[in-house]
């Protein structure tokens, strides 16, 4: 008879030799719900000493071997390798005498299942591993996937919130223990000495919720907790984005600069490429007369200078003045006469010795200018793709072309961030109903005298 432990259908299995088979003509194939699939035996016979128990769950297979009366053999099989051999791991278990007899099974079977996971995922994936235990095997799973500073950014905000929620089971974390976890995240200090911005304490909310959702995708919690918590109302930060007129004295200060950060940050302001871009820019990526082929981005990622490719994953084109090919040009001519001819895939934006500056030289040496022409202390270097972003809006470029240019997937990042064209556009608006009302409207008129003729009956 087939027995049910926590649910599922367990059924007896043909003994095995060297692994094979034996017999074929008694042992047919069925599918439980179609969760488990398994050998069953069609007549009842008891299992013996030298008898195996076989069961597959999802890819993963066990081989469970009798003994003795309290020892069993678990084998399991994750896969093949690129030899066609079974990737097989073995552990031999004891029951301890503390289960009873009747039970003997249903632990057994529960130790395959532990050691099915802890072979697959390289961790034990229950509700009683701690957050830190299964956050580390995550990240550890993700770093394929990630790009070197996303897989960085995680695993510092993971190192954050480790002391506060790290050694909680993962059956434990609670909604109302992860609004704890955000209070006393409140309390860090941040820039200046101030504690840090809401929208912080939400970005590691998020990747906890991350690894959360990971958890629950592989059925360990029946819900994120993370969904539920209550958030606190915030007013996002509205980006600061100079003027047109203070553009214009940051291109006159640009004018005295260096070669080198002349066409840097002229590039910047004209095309709106980001800094990781922009320094990963070679001189193979001009790909035609006033074009860039913007194929890489050059990150610093836990102190270390890391290449990968853009943010959104793909390659774009840019086309980009006359003005800024030229002094692209004389950059280049430069490097010629101190080093000689650079190589095809030698960075742009490189010091006269041929030395490339890191990512956070222009960023400091910018910081330096716009305090020299009096700017504001919130301006960085980022804010010239801001500024790129909004004045092609302004200028009446479409939606798709801005987005297209500035290498986002979609028009939707560029309507929530950038709302500066939508207020003025709500100016414009306003104005027509002004001049609705102006004395010379024939309309404005008609209803001032209509008024006026009512306003006389009554009196």
């Amino acid at each position: 008879m087939a027995r049910k432990i926590w649910g599922v259908t367990l059924y007896k299995a043909t003994t095995f030799a060297k692994k094979e088979i034996v017999s074929t003509s008694n042992i047919t194939f069925t599918k439980n719900d179609g969760i488990f699939e398994m050998l069953k035996w069609k007549n009842d016979a008891k299992i013996s000493n030298d008898a195996d128990l076989i069961y597959k769950q999802g890819g993963t297979m066990a081989y469970i071997k009798k003994k003795s009366e309290r020892k069993f053999k678990i084998t399991v099989c994750n896969g093949y390798k690129v030899n066609g051999q079974k990737r097989m791991k073995a552990q031999t278990i004891t029951v301890p005498s503390s289960v009873p007899k009747r039970g003997i099974q249903q632990y057994v079977m529960a130790e395959a299942e532990r050691i099915e996971k802890k072979f697959k995922y390289g961790v034990e994936e229950s509700d009683q591993t701690h957050f830190e235990q299964y956050a580390e095997n995550w990240l550890k799973r993700q770093e394929p996937f990630f790009k070197a500073t996303t897989y960085a950014g995680y695993k510092r905000n993971l190192d954050i919130v480790y002391p506060l929620i790290g050694g909680i089971p993962l059956a434990k974390l609670l909604p109302m223990t992860l609004e704890e976890m955000c209070e006393e995240l409140r309390k860090r200090p941040g820039r200046g000495g101030n504690c840090i911005k809401e929208t912080t304490v939400q970005k590691y909310l998020e990747t906890v919720s991350s690894v959360l959702e990971d958890a629950k995708k592989n059925d360990i919690i029946p819900f994120n907790p993370a969904h539920r918590v209550r958030k606190k109302h915030f007013e996002k930060e509205a980006q600061h984005i100079p003027q047109k007129y203070e553009m214009g004295k940051l291109m006159r200060a640009i004018q005295n600069e260096p070669i080198l950060y002349r066409a840097y940050y002229t590039l910047a302001i004209t095309t709106g490429l980001r800094r990781g871009e922009l320094c990963a820019l070679q001189w193979r990526d001009i790909t035609g007369a006033c074009e860039l082929t913007v194929r890489r981005s050059r990150s610093c990622a836990s102190g270390q200078i890391v290449e990968s490719d853009t943010k959104s994953h793909r390659e774009r084109i840019v086309t980009i003045p006359l003005g800024i090919w030229e002094l692209l040009m004389a950059l280049r001519q430069q490097q010629v006469l101190h080093s000689g001819v650079p190589n095809r895939e030698q960075p742009i934006f490189t010091d006269p010795d041929g030395h490339v500056p890191h990512p956070d030289t222009f960023t400091r040496h910018l910081r330096k200018l716009y305090k020299q022409c009096g700017l504001s202390e919130d301006y960085h270097l980022h804010t010239l793709r801001h500024f790129y972003a909004t004045y092609l809006l302004q200028e009446g470029t479409s939606k798709q072309v801005a987005a297209s240019l500035l290498g986002h997937a979609d028009t939707a990042f560029l309507e929530r961030t950038y709302c500066h064209p939508q207020d003025m556009a709500k100016q414009q608006a306003a104005k027509l109903m002004q001049d609705l009302l102006n004395n010379q409207n024939p309309c404005y008129v008609a209803f001032m005298k209509n008024k006026n003729i009512k306003a006389k009956k009554a009196g």
